[in-house]
């Protein structure tokens, strides 16, 4: 049980003999937003960061599963930062992963410019 309140209601539910299945089922849900990119130059959107959130993260693979010809480039201030303290994964291998152009902001391609 992952709460007080959860271990309570347990408690209640095994002293009254009710059968119960804990968290059985996960269900999936849509929250709708809206992305505001950083930059636009041409055709591209820049997104600057400097910590990337796993709350950034998510946005982004949503933003890209909506919207898959928008071309979204992730400009990152340390791109071999670690996503978690407990990963080996650098916000730059996460980029690759999941399909995004990516630099340092020190190092932006000019190509990316024009």
């Amino acid at each position: 049980m992952r709460s007080g309140l959860e271990i309570q209601v347990a408690s209640l539910l095994d002293e009254l003999n009710i059968h119960y299945d804990y968290e059985p089922d996960k269900f999936n849900y849509v929250l709708e937003s809206r992305y505001i990119p950083d930059f636009k130059v041409g055709d591209v959107y820049l997104e600057t960061k400097g910590f990337f959130k796993p709350s950034d993260r998510r946005k982004m693979l949503a933003v890209k599963k909506c919207n898959p010809d928008l071309d979204v480039r992730l400009v990152f201030q340390a791109p071999n930062n670690k996503i978690s303290k407990r990963s080996k994964t650098t916000y730059a291998m996460w980029a690759d992963k999941h399909g995004f152009l990516w630099c340092p902001y020190y190092a932006i391609p000019i190509s990316w410019l024009r």
